[in-house]
C-alpha cells in the first residue's frame, strides 16, 4: 500500500503531499566532517518517503510503517532536546529545530515508509530527518534551500536525539544528484557534483551490509570526536582540516598524546584521499580509486580504530577475490563496507564474502549495488 493511502487510512483525510530522501553510502572520508574537511558520499536509491499535513493545533503526529507501535502524538510547544525517544526523535526534532529557527511550524501529521536499511551505516536517520524538513518547508512556504535544510537537520540529530554527528549524512540526503557522488567541504558547505558514471566503465560499486552493530561502537563516535578536537587544540588549529598533508609528519612530532596523533593521522590522510580520488575521477581513472579505498580501511582500522572482524573480513575477502578496492564506511563498529569491482567480477566477489561469512559463522550480509541516486524531491 502506498504511503498516502496508509496516511488516509490512519488519519482519516488525504495527505498535502508525498516526499522522499534517500540514504546514503559514503565512497572516501571518514570522521572528516566534525573536522571541517572534505568527503565524498553518494545518494542510494533506498529512501525514506513521507505523506504529511499540515495541523494548526500545536499537535505533531507521526507514524512509521515499519515499527511496530502505534501513533507517537507530541505537542510542539513543549518538544525540548531530550524530549523525544526512538525513531519519532528524529522528525520530532526537525520541528523542534524549525521552531527554534524561528519558521512558524504549528504542527502535522506525518506518516512514514523507509527502505533505507537501519543500523547499516546507510544514513536512515538522516534520511527521516531530511523528508520531514523538506515536506515543512514546502507546506509552511519556508523557502528554505537544501543545504539550509541539512543544517536544521543536523541540528536535529546533534541537540534534540543528542548525536554528535557531522553535516555529511543530511547533505547527502538532500543535495546529491543522480549519477555523481558530492564532493562536500563540510568548513563552508560548498558542494561539487562529480560524475561517477560506474556502469559506463563497466565497474559496480557494492554494499556489504554485514548485518551487525557492536556494542563497543556506543560512545566511541563522540570518543574520536573529543580527541580529534583536543588534537585541534594541541596543534594550535581551529579544526584538523587546517593541517595540510605535506605538514603532517611535523604535526605528529608536536603530539605526545599516541591515541590523538592516530586520530589525526587519519583526518589528514583520509582528507588528502578525497582530494586524489577527485583527481581520479576527474581524469577519467575510476579503476584507480580502487586501492584508494583499501588505503582509507587499513586508516580506519589501524589508526582510528573503528572496524571490526566482520568489516575486516569484507575487505580481505573481496580483495582476494579480485575486487579493485574496498573499505568500510560510515561509523564502523559493523554496518556496511564498499566494494569497487568490475561489473563481471561482481556475482564472483559477493559469493566469495557470502561464503567466508558463513564459513565464519556470521549472519549473511546483505550486498547490493550502490547506484548513484538524486536527493531528496517531491514525489507528488
Amino acid at each position: 500500500m502506498s504511503v498516502d493511502r496508509q496516511f488516509a487510512e490512519l488519519y482519516g483525510y488525504a495527505p498535502e503531499g508525498v516526499w522522499a530522501a534517500p540514504g546514503r553510502v559514503n565512497l572516501i572520508g571518514e570522521y572528516t566532517d566534525f573536522n571541517d574537511g572534505f568527503v565524498m558520499p553518494l545518494a542510494l536509491p533506498h529512501r525514506a518517503v513521507a505523506a504529511v499535513a499540515r495541523r494548526t493545533d500545536g499537535v505533531l503526529r507521526v507514524h512509521s510503517a515499519d515499527m511496530d507501535q502505534g501513533v507517537v502524538e507530541l505537542a510542539v510547544a513543549d518538544l525540548v532536546p531530550g524530549s523525544g525517544s526512538g525513531w519519532a526523535a528524529y522528525p520530532a526534532g526537525v520541528v523542534w529545530a524549525l521552531r527554534e529557527a524561528g519558521h512558524p511550524v504549528t504542527g502535522a501529521d506525518v506518516q512514514i515508509a523507509s527502505t533505507v536499511p537501519t543500523g547499516a551505516g546507510l544514513s536512515s536517520s538522516a534520511a527521516l530527518e531530511v523528508v520531514t524538513a523538506l515536506a515543512l518547508d514546502e507546506l509552511y512556504g519556508l523557502g528554505l534551500e537544501p543545504a539550509q535544510l541539512a543544517v536544521l537537520a543536523q541540528r536535529a540529530e546533534n541537540a534534540f536525539v543528542g548525536v554528535p554527528c557531522g553535516v555529511m549524512d543530511q547533505m547527502a540526503s538532500a543535495c546529491c544528484t543522480e549519477g555523481h557522488a558530492l564532493f562536500l567541504d563540510t568548513r563552508d558547505l560548498t558542494l561539487r557534483q562529480v560524475p561517477f558514471d560506474l556502469a559506463s566503465h563497466g565497474l559496480r560499486l557494492l554494499v556489504v551490509d554485514t548485518r551487525v552493530k557492536h556494542a563497543l561502537g556506543d560512545g566511541a563516535y563522540a570518543q574520536r570526536r573529543a580527541g580529534c578536537e583536543a588534537g585541534a587544540r594541541a596543534l594550535g588549529v581551529r579544526a584538523l582540516r587546517e593541517v595540510p598533508y605535506v605538514q603532517l609528519s611535523d604535526a605528529l612530532a608536536r603530539l605526545n598524546d599516541g591515541t590523538i596523533r592516530r586520530y589525526v593521522r587519519h583526518v589528514v590522510s583520509d582528507n588528502h584521499r578525497v582530494e586524489r580520488t577527485i583527481a581520479l575521477l576527474d581524469a577519467g581513472d575510476l579503476r584507480g580509486v580502487g586501492p584508494v579505498l583499501t588505503e582509507g580501511h587499513a586508516s580506519l582500522r589501524d589508526d582510528l580504530q573503528v572496524s571490526c572482524r566482520e568489516l575486516d573480513l569484507v575487505v580481505s575477502v573481496a580483495n582476494a577475490a579480485g575486487a579493485l578496492g574496498a573499505r568500510m564506511t560510515g561509523g564502523g563498529f559493523g554496518g556496511s563496507a564498499v566494494v569497487l569491482v568490475e561489473e563481471e567480477a561482481a556475482d564472483l566477489v559477493t559469493k566469495e564474502v557470502k561464503a567466508a561469512f558463513a564459513a565464519a559463522g556470521h549472519t549473511e550480509p546483505r550486498v547490493f549495488p550502490a547506484v548513484p541516486s538524486g536527493g531528496a524531491r517531491r514525489v507528488r
